[in-house]
């Protein structure tokens, strides 16, 4: 054994220590050079990117329709107004199990199988994250028994819309005319016109008469407001408002005394 170690050569093990160490060493500096230009990339490079991808999931910008203008008769009497309508709105990416939630909002807000049929015709066509309507025409009731159940439904909210209402029926359809939802050729001439932006929380749209013929007169410009949510969807503050402006109102020489006697 002895004899064995006196033929050691210990500068040639040296000598491969030194350079297996050399080797670890440049690997080591290499990795940590990696992981270094990674971090780099991420927090300076790619730092506005992802802060703006994080600010798209935690804030939104809200749209927010403007009142449309009203009609009057040539002496002030109000020949289409606006009132305010309820309705319950569901955005299904932000629930877990939209057919389960339908269920339950059978026995709260009275829903009926036509409701699901509409707000399965109107998700087909709708775009990502957008609330689709499930009922509409929300009675005191409803919403009083939805509010009260509003935590059991992510996802779901009740909203409140200004609805054109005609206080003389259908009397006056041949000048008054009336408005009815967008509809595919609608929101084609919009997009043509340049108009379309100016909709974007706006369901109605005039159809006939006087309501169609002065559409940008009554219809106004649409506000937005920008809003903080949390993972569930769900308006946590808002951050900054831009009001809508009202459509104008429009003054007839009609008489509506004289048209009823007529």
């Amino acid at each position: 054994m002895k004899l064995q170690n006196s033929f050691r050569d210990y500068t040639a093990e040296s000598a491969l220590f030194v350079r297996r160490a050399l080797v670890a060493f440049l690997g080591i500096l290499l990795l940590t050079g990696v992981l270094i230009a990674n971090l780099y990339n991420l927090q300076i490079v790619r730092f506005t990117d992802y802060q703006t991808r994080s600010n798209e999931n935690r804030i939104k910008l809200v749209p927010i329709a403007p009142s449309r203008g009203i009609i009057y008769d040539r002496n002030g009497i109000p020949l289409a107004l606006n009132r305010t309508i309820y309705q319950i709105e569901m955005m299904p990416e932000k629930v877990d199990n939209v057919q389960q939630t339908l269920d339950a909002l059978r026995s709260v807000v009275d829903l009926t199988d036509d409701d699901i049929a509409a707000f399965r015709k109107e998700r087909a066509r709708s775009h990502r994250f957008t609330s689709i309507p499930v009922k509409t025409n929300l009675t005191e009731v409803q919403v009083a028994r939805f509010a009260v159940n509003q935590y059991r439904f992510p996802g779901v909210e009740v909203k409140g819309y200004k609805r054109r209402y005609y206080p003389y029926g259908s009397a006056l359809t041949h000048v008054i005319g009336y408005v009815s939802k967008i509809n595919d050729k609608d929101v084609e001439r919009l997009n043509n016109d340049g108009k379309l932006a100016n909709y974007a929380a706006t369901h109605d749209i005039g159809k006939l008469g006087i309501e169609r013929y002065y559409e940008d007169v009554l219809h106004g410009q649409t506000g937005y407001e920008e809003v903080e949510v949390n993972n569930r969807g769900r308006v946590i503050r808002q951050l900054k408002e831009v009001p809508p402006q009202a459509g104008h109102d429009i003054y007839l020489t009609l008489d509506l005394k004289l048209q009823q006697y007529i």
